[in-house]
């Protein structure tokens, strides 16, 4: 039966992969950065104290003293791609395009910021998608960054009249592909290194201890993370929390202070990573690349090295690719 003259244009039915990161301002700018921190930190996924308290404290106090600095950040670690966080999930995004033919379409977005995850869902409709798999990039499940992510995609798919079918990629902290691909680079990277560390930091990003108390999973993923690296190694780890804010209790050992003590015991030589982050960014080119090595040398420390994360290298393109090709499953035929 042929369609009406008038009959609105279908494009061809495909399957859609959203790759979802936590965010990055458009430019490393106060202002620019203003406006991010006012959109991240008005989450109440969060920041979870009552606005009606939290506003006038970030509106009155944080976003007229915290841009700049964090700006002056930024900075240190943006590049001609612009920030390291998206041209990563960028380049995860395009070493993945017809890994699993020309049916499924993979993108990428961003939970606060650009590209948003409003306009990406939009774009892979108008290619055709009406199955999306929604990928937020976190290995451990948090509701801080997991959940938001997905409510963001909720959120815009509530408004819509007709609705893609729907699924999302679960937390992968445990997961063989995972575990293999950070023990593979790791040994890799510490091959290439000019001493022998005396121990090694596995660094996760900090969550106000009391998200552990109410059920939040995220502490015993990073520990179950840390102790399957540990044993693919064959060598200990040290656990540690970066990134602490505000005066609440938060989920220790913290990072910084773990550093100062390691040099203080006479561990001299450190490497650290951040089995936590799917992408390199602000938190690990900044705060532990740059400010980490700052306090362990100052503390005493002679040998230093940041391990990078995965990345959009091959081996952590295959474990990625790998991951979503078992969760398309029933969509794609199996290669």
């Amino acid at each position: 039966m042929e369609r009406p003259s008038n009959h609105p244009a279908i494009p061809k039915r495909r399957i859609g992969v959203l790759l979802m990161n936590l965010g990055t301002p458009d430019d490393p700018s106060p202002r620019s950065v203003k406006r991010y921190l006012a959109e991240f930190l008005s989450d109440r996924r969060v920041v979870e104290i009552p606005p009606i308290a939290w506003q006038p404290i970030l509106r009155g106090i944080i976003l007229n003293t915290r841009p700049k600095k964090s700006a002056h950040a930024y900075q240190q670690v943006w590049s001609e791609h612009g920030s390291p966080l998206a041209a990563i999930t960028r380049a995860q995004s395009e070493a993945m395009q017809g890994a699993f033919g020309d049916g499924v379409v993979i993108d990428w977005a961003m939970r606060y910021g650009n590209p948003s995850i409003a306009s990406r869902i939009e774009h892979l409709r108008e290619r055709g998608c009406d199955r999306i798999l929604l990928a937020p990039l976190y290995p451990q499940y948090c509701a801080a960054t997991t959940a938001t992510a997905n409510d963001k995609a909720f959120a815009h798919l509530a408004k819509l009249r007709w609705q893609p079918a729907i699924r999302t990629l679960p937390p992968y902290y445990d997961d063989p592909l995972y575990i293999n691909a950070l023990a593979t680079t790791l040994r890799e990277d510490l091959a290439k290194l000019t001493f022998e560390p005396d121990a090694i930091v596995a660094s996760f990003h900090g969550m106000p201890r009391r998200t552990l108390e109410i059920g939040d999973p995220y502490h015993c993923h990073c520990q179950k993370t840390a102790r399957l690296v540990s044993e693919a190694l064959g060598r200990p780890l040290t656990v540690a929390f970066q990134s602490r804010f505000g005066p609440a209790k938060w989920l220790g050992p913290a990072t910084d202070e773990t550093l100062v003590e390691l040099a203080k015991a006479g561990k001299r030589r450190v490497a650290i990573f951040a089995p936590g982050f799917s992408a390199d960014c602000l938190e690990t080119l900044e705060e532990l690349a740059i400010r980490g090595k700052e306090s362990f040398e100052e503390a005493g420390g002679t040998d230093f090295a940041y391990l990078p994360c995965l990345n959009a290298e091959p081996t952590g393109n295959k474990m990625l690719r790998n991951i979503i090709a078992r969760e398309l499953a029933g969509w794609i035929d199996p290669a």
